[in-house]
């Protein structure tokens, strides 16, 4: 389940990173330094954001997670990664799209809204991997709740989520890949 929160993380944080570097190189209207520490606030507030919202939601899902079942449908880690980020390739476009040309008012502060927010994601994915840690268990949403909701692991249609040993799968808690020790 922390897979599809990280899934978002790395897009969104890579885009703003890029689209932060090149509106430094604009001018913009308030210049390069209000735009710099504009963008420099709205890294911590996106952050802020990212990281809490919907923390309860998460953590009744959380508590209320029901051992995985021979019919319960839950796929790789790399599969899930490849399918959000698909699903949402188009809104990350626009996003991306939308802070280059925001650099044009206000340099490099859009970028780094999104680079906030992918930040608040990654530290949203480390917070559920101590979760997992801490109660043994890897959590999973299903395949076709995880459809019926457009890819959130949260909204109204995932009425729960199933656990697995820690062991399971190709995720290490936190949605990471998990690494494998090299035989000698």
């Amino acid at each position: 389940m922390a897979v599809v929160v990280r899934a978002g993380a790395a897009p969104l944080w890579w885009a703003g990173v890029f689209a932060a570097g090149v509106g430094v190189l604009a001018p913009g209207i308030t210049g390069r330094r209000i735009g710099v520490m504009a963008g420099a606030a709205l890294f911590v507030v996106a952050a802020a954001v990212a990281s809490y919202a919907r923390r309860k939601r998460y953590l009744s899902l959380v508590r209320s997670a029901a051992r995985a079942g021979k019919h319960d449908v839950l796929q790789d880690r790399a599969v899930t990664v490849r399918n959000w980020r698909l699903g949402h390739r188009w809104w990350l476009l626009a996003a991306f799209v939308v802070a280059l040309v925001s650099a044009f008012a206000v340099p490099a502060a859009g970028g780094m809204l999104l680079a906030g927010a992918g930040t608040g994601l990654r530290l949203k994915a480390a917070w559920l991997g101590r979760r997992e840690r801490d109660g043994e268990a890897l959590l999973w949403v299903r395949v076709d709740w995880l459809a019926a909701n457009g890819g959130r692991p949260a909204g109204k249609a995932v009425r729960g989520y199933r656990s697995t040993g820690i062991a399971a799968g190709d995720a290490a808690p936190g949605g990471a890949r998990r690494r494998t020790a090299a035989l000698v």
